[in-house]
């Protein structure tokens, strides 16, 4: 993937992260869209993150590895 295509995905995630409101349930707990859209966007960004990095297998390790700590991150910091 170029540096062109990473730069532009990665813009357009950061774009579209803009777009999620902060807005709680009368229980208040975060809405399930924003927690599912923070946890799918964190993935995206880590798997684009680490594709970035590493050649041959380990470029494969790597984005499987910024994918699974993505989402966790996202899910952190959507979900509480």
């Amino acid at each position: 993937m170029s540096n062109r295509t990473i730069t532009f995905l990665l813009a357009g995630g950061l774009a579209l992260s803009g777009c999620q409101s902060a807005a709680t349930s009368q229980g208040g707990r975060p809405g399930e869209f924003g927690c599912t859209a923070g946890t799918v966007g964190g993935a995206v960004v880590g798997g684009l993150v680490g594709a970035t990095i590493g050649a041959g297998t380990g470029q494969l390790w790597a984005v499987g590895s910024g994918a699974v700590l993505g989402s966790a991150a996202g899910n952190v910091l959507t979900c509480t």
